[in-house]
């Protein structure tokens, strides 16, 4: 599980999240409460909730998905999907997550 840093400006709301759940991840979206969960490509589960203003990502990948062109395709779907819901880059992302392993 991964928890990302929402921007300001970035709402922690999960109705904004499954909009942009459905903007990237084509398929259904099933919602459990706060929960939401979906699969795409080489992704078998994703799993996205808010956690402590955070959003929280869960992901448990396809082993039998062989084919680069669907890996590839996949990582730039879950990356943009990313940059979307949190406003931060992949470049952000890692900054920020250094900056959190730094602190505890």
């Amino acid at each position: 599980m991964q928890q990302y840093k929402l921007k300001r400006g970035f709402k922690p709301d999960i109705d904004r999240i499954y909009s942009v759940m459905e903007e990237c991840f084509s398929g259904e979206i099933s919602r459990n409460g706060g929960v939401l969960e979906t699969s795409y490509g080489a992704l078998s589960k994703i799993k996205i909730w808010i956690e402590n203003k955070m959003l929280a990502v869960d992901t448990v990948s396809d082993k039998t998905v062989t084919d680069d062109e669907i890996v590839l395709q996949t990582n730039k779907a879950f990356r943009d999907f990313l940059n979307k819901a949190t406003g931060y880059s992949a470049k952000e992302r890692i900054k920020n997550a250094k900056k959190e392993v730094g602190e505890e």
